[in-house]
């Protein structure tokens, strides 16, 4: 039969025991005579011991509950034995019949009480203030005797908290909020959602683009005594990644629950940045234009939504796009996905720097690239292999011509 261990009498004027901490949990084997938990009443702290072999059946009160002595804490007994309750009478007669051994305890106990000026905590609460480095000699304990308890310490946490947020507050001073509205939500939304729900990863290349920038200062000659608008080096990178999607067909793709949709047409999204924020017109079908229709094209869009002329521009069903901070001295960054697109290149600024070239040091143009994509749909050679066609057109320009 279960054999029931009750809190024992701590003393003639004790009134109620606390269990400080179990040594055991439900299901452990225990042996006479081994602590199986710690009690404490206002001035005494003591182990309960195991009355005899078995396993703890039950555990009737939780730590930091106090209880009057003679209560029954736990049940120890055969593994899977029922326990059965015991009359009230009956548990009354076995409590007095042992209150020898409780009160033998109590005086063995009490000549060594703990001295006035100890700090009372319990195991968990001083656990807890430890790891939370809080000083316990000023935490004000709410349990009999100015015991400290869990809730006293949680309680001294949450005001910490509170007062260094106040502390925050008044550091910061004075301040305007304005509301999330308009582009600046929408933009929000958009990239927050573009993270959540896609794989993106981000990889970088430099490209040598010395006989690039060479190739555009003949090309603006020429472009001046004809009187055209010069092409940017943007329009050359647009157009050398256009050539690089033809060749890649799954960077030109979109994620899609069903499956990747892969798509025919080149339709290149170019971010502009406009005062409140950043829009992406669309230039449709890229494969078709040639270098110096790209650049027209481009212009017309990027002059557009500048303006607030975005009537009849399409913002909307872009497949892969270019956003280039280079004329920010960024070099390289992390861009984030346009859904649903696979792929987005960031342009960073061209650097100078000394190279050799076979046995000459030359002085040569590196531009910095970031390719971030849905690696869902693409894995990491693939979109190195894409990159890297990118860099051979933009380092053997002829090719972006023919």
């Amino acid at each position: 039969m279960a054999v029931e261990v009750v809190m024992p009498k701590l003393g003639m004027a004790m009134k109620e025991g606390i269990i400080s901490s179990w040594n055991k949990r439900v299901g452990d084997k225990v042996t006479k005579g081994e602590p199986i938990a710690s009690i404490n009443s206002e001035k005494i702290e003591m182990a309960v011991e195991a009355p005899s072999d078995g396993v703890l059946l039950d555990i009737k009160v939780e730590e930091e509950e106090g209880v009057p002595p003679g209560t029954v804490i736990c049940y120890i007994g055969e593994p899977n034995e029922q326990i059965v309750q015991k009359k009230e009478k009956e548990t009354k007669r076995l409590s007095l019949s042992s209150s020898k051994e409780e009160v033998a305890a109590t005086v063995a106990i009490e000549e060594r009480p703990i001295k006035k000026n100890r700090l009372k905590i319990s195991p968990v609460a001083k656990k807890i203030a430890l790891a939370s480095g809080l000083d316990i000699d000023t935490i004000q304990g709410s349990a009999p005797g100015g015991r400290i308890t869990k809730a006293d310490v949680e309680k001294e946490l949450k005001k910490q908290g509170e007062k260094e947020d106040e502390n925050r507050e008044e550091a910061r001073g004075e301040q305007t909020k304005i509301p999330l509205a308009g582009m600046r939500k929408v933009i929000a939304e958009r990239m927050q959602s573009s993270l959540l729900n896609s794989a993106q990863l981000t990889i970088t290349m430099k490209a040598d683009v010395t006989n690039l920038v060479k190739l555009r200062e003949e090309a603006k000659q020429s472009f001046e005594k004809r009187g055209e608008e010069k092409l940017s080096l943007n329009d050359f990178i647009v157009r050398a990644t256009v050539l690089a999607l033809g060749k890649h067909r799954e960077m030109n793709s979109s994620y899609d629950e069903d499956g990747i949709i892969y798509h025919e047409g080149v339709h290149v999204g170019i971010a502009v940045a406009i005062k409140d924020g950043l829009l992406v017109p669309v230039v449709r079908n890229a494969e078709k234009l040639s270098l110096v229709e790209t650049a027209t094209t481009i212009r017309k869009l990027s002059s557009s939504v500048r303006r607030g002329e975005m009537d009849g521009i399409e913002m909307t069903g872009s497949t892969f796009t270019v956003t280039n901070l280079g004329t920010y001295g960024v070099e390289f960054f992390t861009p984030i996905l346009n859904p649903p697109e696979t792929g987005i290149l960031g342009v960073g600024a061209i650097e100078q720097v000394p190279m050799y070239k076979g046995a000459e040091l030359q002085k040569c143009s590196m531009l910095p690239l970031s390719l971030t994509f849905d690696h869902r749909v693409v894995d990491g050679a693939p979109a190195a292999e894409f990159l890297q066609t990118i860099r051979g057109y933009l380092e053997d320009p002829i090719a972006i011509l023919l």
